[in-house]
Formats: structure tokens, C-alpha cells, sequence
């Protein structure tokens, strides 16, 4: 999962985690970024690159680089490790400077070999925001490229092929309904298809703004006593809504479908009211019911 920084990626990617969990699907999310933003959304505490068990069937993780470095030399060159990688680690810095990619293999390679060997039924990635997202799923493409032989070839070629598989493997983008997201969300899928062929399946509208009641905005419209702040309020959240469907219609007519599902934005109230904000957890748990309804519509 990738999208535009702000749109909510980390709460949706929780969210499908949970219903994918919930619906008894073993399922590992782990994100990419280590900003610590799905551990919050999880309501724990902190996330390291050892999966934990946050909930039955769901367990959690952050990628690091160096771990991610220290479990490839365990598993494909049978080295054992003793004390800290830190020197190693630098190397490695050094050589992913000339190689861009390979910092990206190590991350991309971990969520591979875990779908390889079976452990999870799902496995929902938390990427970096889309506009490094390309760089990152690419990766594979971009060393196989570079290195035509050798054990390095032969790694990323399983994990090609993997990630080219539309039946094992897809992106989807998250965004809101709004012109920057939606712009942002289209440039992507353009430049993913010019980088591989990995299938961008689609996109997640997120924080859909609430339709005011018709009867209501009628009412208001018609009615002589209600306070100019009251109708200037239900004509702002009447706009703000058309403005919103206008850009999903965008996304619909860009992807050639007849409608786009989109979720809600959490209530005010899903918060801490003295504090005066939405509780991350509460976010999740608003999400959690808007994809049941959304798959329940599909069943």
C-alpha cells in the first residue's frame, strides 16, 4: 500500500489488516518507513523488525535495514552472526550509495521470503509514500538490470517473479478526494507501468466526507429562520462533498470503472474529546467497520 503523505495509508493499512485478521486470515503488516505511525494505529507501543502478535491471527513489524541485512546473511550465505553489524552495515551504506537498489532488496526481499515460505496468508506492506514508492517495488527490476549473473541474479529473480504474479502481488494507493492526492495517485500508476510490471490493482478513497441529509440541506434552504451561520455551515458541507465526488469521478473515469468505493472520514467524536482529536485506534476501528460494509455490499 502507498499513497501521498497524509492521506491516511498507515490507519487503512491497519484497518484491512484487522478485517483480513478478524475474517481468520494469518496476516503480518509491516511498515516500510519505521516512522512508527502503524504501531499507533495498532494501539502499540512500538514495532521492531521480529513480528509481534498484536491481535489473533495479526502480527506486526518494522523494516530495518540492518536486521534486514543480518537475517540475508544468516539464511543465504550461512554466516553466523556474533555482536553488532554496524561495521558491516557501513560497508553495505557505501556500496547501496552506488547501487541504489539494494537497500531497497533488503526490504522488499524480507516481505518476498516471507511469502515464499508460506508463513502468512496476507501480507500487507505500510510502503513509503508514493513518491519513493516506484524506487522501492521496482528494486528487483532495477539489480536484475545491473547484475545479469551470479547468486545476486538468481535472488532477485524469484523475487521478480513474485512480485509479477497479479495473483500473489498488488499495489493499491490510498488517497482522499482531493485535486493533489488524486493527481499524485494517476502519476503513479503511469510511472509504475513504465518500471515494471507490477500490478497496480487499484485505489483506496479514504476520508470520503459525510453527505449532509438532502431533506436537511432542503430545509435549511427553504426555511426563514434558520441563522445564516447554520446555512452557510450545511451549504460548506454540501460543497465540500460534491467537490469530493467530483474528484473520485476523476479517479473512476481514469481507471474505467463505474464506481469508486470510498471510505468514510472518522467522526469528531471517535476521539479524545479534552484533548481534542481523533484517537488513532478509534480511526482504525471507524475503518474497520467502513471496509466490512464495503466487502459486505460485494459478498
Amino acid at each position: 500500500m502507498t499513497g501521498k503523505g497524509g492521506v491516511g495509508k498507515s490507519a487503512v493499512a491497519a484497518a484491512l489488516a484487522r478485517v483480513a485478521a478478524s475474517r481468520g486470515k494469518r496476516v503480518l503488516v509491516c511498515e516500510m518507513d519505521d516512522k512508527g505511525s502503524l504501531a499507533t494505529y495498532l494501539g502499540y507501543e512500538q514495532l521492531a523488525f521480529e513480528p509481534v502478535t498484536v491481535a489473533p491471527n495479526l502480527s506486526a513489524m518494522a523494516m530495518n535495514t540492518e536486521d534486514s541485512l543480518r537475517e540475508y546473511i544468516k539464511l543465504y550465505l550461512r554466516v553466523p552472526i556474533i555482536g553488532s553489524l554496524a561495521p558491516l552495515a557501513r560497508i553495505f551504506d557505501f556500496v547501496a550509495n552506488a547501487a541504489p537498489a539494494v537497500k531497497e532488496i533488503l526490504a522488499i526481499g524480507k516481505l518476498c521470503y516471507e511469502v515464499r515460505e508460506k508463513n502468512y496468508d496476507l501480507i500487507i506492506a505500510d510502503s513509503e509514500a508514493s513518491g519513493h514508492f516506484v524506487a522501492q517495488v521496482s528494486a528487483p527490476d532495477a539489480l536484475a538490470a545491473l547484475v545479469r549473473i551470479g547468486i545476486i541474479a538468481d535472488q532477485t529473480k524469484w523475487m521478480s517473479d513474485l512480485l509479477h504474479d497479479h495473483a500473489v502481488s498488488a499495489v493499491l494507493a490510498v488517497v482522499t478526494p482531493e485535486e493533489m492526492p488524486v493527481v499524485e495517485t494517476l502519476e503513479l500508476r503511469e510511472r509504475m507501468a513504465k518500471a515494471t510490471p507490477v500490478n497496480f490493482a487499484g485505489v483506496v478513497v479514504n476520508r470520503m466526507p459525510v453527505e449532509p441529509a438532502r431533506e436537511a440541506v432542503a430545509a435549511v434552504a427553504s426555511s426563514a429562520t434558520v441563522s445564516d451561520e447554520t446555512r452557510a455551515v450545511v451549504q460548506w458541507l454540501a460543497a465540500r462533498r460534491a467537490a469530493a465526488e467530483g474528484h473520485a469521478k476523476v479517479l473512476a473515469d481514469a481507471f474505467e470503472l463505474a464506481n469508486v468505493e470510498t471510505l468514510s472520514e472518522a467522526p469528531a467524536e471517535s476521539g479524545d474529546a479534552e484533548a481534542g482529536h481523533r484517537v488513532p485506534t478509534a480511526i482504525v476501528a471507524h475503518l474497520v467497520g467502513e471496509i466490512d460494509r464495503v466487502l459486505g455490499e460485494h459478498a
